[in-house]
């Protein structure tokens, strides 16, 4: 019986591989197809003009879709795309097209010293110009932003929607006064006092370079509400070394548990009802962002969807990975297919 099944598989295969040989052919060079005359494995490092200078942004490129094409934007500022490189499995299995990218000033990229550069409109200009150098438009513009990442994306949406046909905007609240008041009145006193109470006399020493700020930031917190794995992924922890902390300080703060730099005043929940196109709002249980809040962002915005991951925490997409990828996927598709 075995042998005959064997037989019949066989046929079956062999009669689904010649039944278009060419198409397949084709789909996998059109797939794998870049217009450089040198091929780099899809990186690019697009040009990017500033008020004082030029420089050079790493992307890089997945699949060959004009119908979707989707951009990336990572937290911080100044993290890294490596640890979203949990995109690449998901993405690539759905045939989207979509760009890993690392904005000015991260690893990747150049890393210019001008303090006048680290601003959310320099940034927005920025996401502006690497749409226009992927080809992309609104009728096929999608953008993922996580942390600060999401920030940059609400902030694009309200000034290019135009060019946008989806967004994602994943574990990010419109309001960083909101987002330190949940840190401080909900997530902080979660801590073991004794923990709570060392923190706060190190942030009030502003003694931040002390290596004892990120022991006890890390168990304590970061475990918690970062990333909840028992073991980190090797991207998060790639970009997490990779840091530019002269960045990251300036913009957040020292550190995830707060933020106190130059987006300490940032609120945009009043504006988020001038987003019309479609949008999804990430939120998860275990955030440093309060997963209510961003429900009622999936309502302030004119054609909003939520979802939550019940087991997930500020990278959602690694700790409560297939609620996450699942979620995104469907309402990519939903948009495409215009369902929403």
């Amino acid at each position: 019986m075995f042998r005959y099944i064997i037989i019949i598989v066989s046929v079956f295969m062999a009669i689904s591989c010649k039944e278009n040989p060419e198409k397949t052919s084709s789909y996998i060079s059109s797939y794998f197809s870049y217009p450089d005359s040198i091929e780099a494995g899809g990186v690019q490092m697009i040009p990017i003009k500033t008020a004082v200078g030029n420089f050079k942004v790493w992307t890089k490129r997945f699949g060959n879709n004009p119908a979707i094409k989707i951009l990336l934007l990572h937290g911080g500022p100044a993290f890294t795309h490596e640890y979203m490189e949990c995109f690449e499995t998901f993405f690539q299995r759905e045939s989207f097209e979509f760009y890993e990218y690392d904005q000015l000033g991260s690893y990747y990229s150049d890393q210019p010293k001008d303090s006048s550069l680290w601003t959310i409109d320099r940034f927005t200009e920025e996401v502006e110009q690497v749409r226009q150098a992927i080809g992309a438009d609104h009728n096929n513009f999608y953008i993922i932003g996580n942390s600060w990442g999401g920030l940059l994306a609400m902030e694009y949406a309200l000034k290019y929607q135009a060019n946008l046909k989806g967004l994602v905007v994943a574990n990010m609240v419109a309001s960083i006064p909101q987002y330190v008041k949940y840190a401080n009145g909900v997530l902080a006193p979660q801590m073991p006092p004794d923990v709570l109470a060392e923190i706060r006399t190190l942030e009030a020493n502003k003694d931040y370079s002390n290596p004892r700020y990120m022991e006890l930031l890390i168990p304590n917190f970061y475990k918690e509400h970062i990333c909840r794995l028992n073991e980190w992924p090797n991207g998060f922890n790639r970009a997490m070394s990779h840091v530019n902390n002269e960045i990251y300080t300036l913009m957040q703060g020292p550190s995830e548990f707060a933020a106190s730099g130059r987006l300490a005043q940032w609120d945009i929940t009043t504006r988020l009802k001038d987003i019309a196109i479609p949008t999804l709002m990430v939120g998860a249980k275990h955030d440093t962002m309060d997963p209510k809040l961003m429900e009622q962002q999936s309502k302030l915005v004119q054609n909003g969807r939520y979802l939550y991951c019940p087991n997930g925490s500020h990278l959602a997409m690694w700790d409560d990975q297939q609620i996450f990828m699942k979620g995104v996927i469907d309402f990519i598709h939903d948009v495409d297919e215009e369902k929403m």
